[in-house]
């Protein structure tokens, strides 16, 4: 695909391929299932998914597809997408003119908050970074019918964040670096908080006031320290992993 499509496309791709090896090198992946996609800049609202039959691993550059709003492939490819897939997607990437980029996975962890009935606790300096960013969304099977759309995009509203109800994490991003780093908190959040009960129930609480300081901070620095700093961290780390994502 390098030369076939233009350079800021190939930039995207780039980058969400690296986040597809990424989510496999942290062990986030679910076989071929759950799903990261970027929108390509333009009118069409053109985005980004990973071919289905492909495990995160194998994902590259030129392999994923690029879909229109109706989940049909815009060029020629042997691969097919995810309808679940493109149903979350869809309904964030056509709502949100900021979601450039949307992740959502089924961890055992982010799948076990998701079902706990308070959701994400302020046990760690993690959870109550991401949680002021935090909305939740009821379960209504698996996403494939196209009306869920609407319901997940008032849940989300302008968070940048989602526990879908007994099912997994989403993130929003403004790209790939942003919208990574941002998930990584979340499910970083949820494996402690997980961790932390199943070590008993006498958890210590912050002090009154400071998770809603920690989560000011989060939303004033969060985003720069994910672009400025840890993605392009990351992405080196991508390509030391193996660089062939890139391709």
């Amino acid at each position: 695909m390098k030369g076939k499509v233009s350079d800021e496309e190939w930039e995207i791709r780039v980058d969400l391929a690296a986040a597809y090896r990424l989510v496999a090198h942290y062990g986030w992946d679910d076989l071929i299932f759950t799903h990261l996609s970027a929108r390509i800049p333009g009118p069409e609202h053109h985005f980004l998914l990973n071919p289905y039959q492909l495990m995160f691993e194998e994902v590259t550059a030129s392999s994923l597809v690029k879909v229109d709003i109706h989940g049909n492939p815009v060029e020629p490819t042997p691969f097919i997408t995810n309808p679940a897939g493109f149903t979350i997607h869809s309904a964030v990437h056509m709502a949100r003119e900021d979601a450039h980029a949307v992740m959502h996975l089924h961890t055992p962890a982010g799948q076990a908050v998701s079902a706990h009935e308070e959701g994400l606790l302020p046990l760690t300096q993690t959870a109550m970074i991401i949680r002021g960013d935090l909305a939740f969304h009821d379960y209504e099977g698996i996403a494939v019918d196209l009306d869920e759309r609407e319901r997940i995009v008032a849940d989300l509203g302008d968070k940048d964040a989602m526990l879908l109800r007994n099912h997994g994490t989403m993130a929003v991003g403004r790209n790939v670096g942003e919208c990574f780093v941002k998930l990584y908190f979340l499910e970083r959040a949820c494996q402690a908080q997980i961790m932390a009960l199943s070590a008993g129930d006498k958890v210590n609480n912050p002090p009154q006031g400071a998770a809603e300081i920690a989560g000011q901070q989060g939303a004033a620095g969060l985003s720069i320290a994910a672009n400025m700093l840890a993605w392009p961290a990351l992405k080196r780390k991508a390509y030391r992993l193996d660089p062939g994502f890139a391709s």
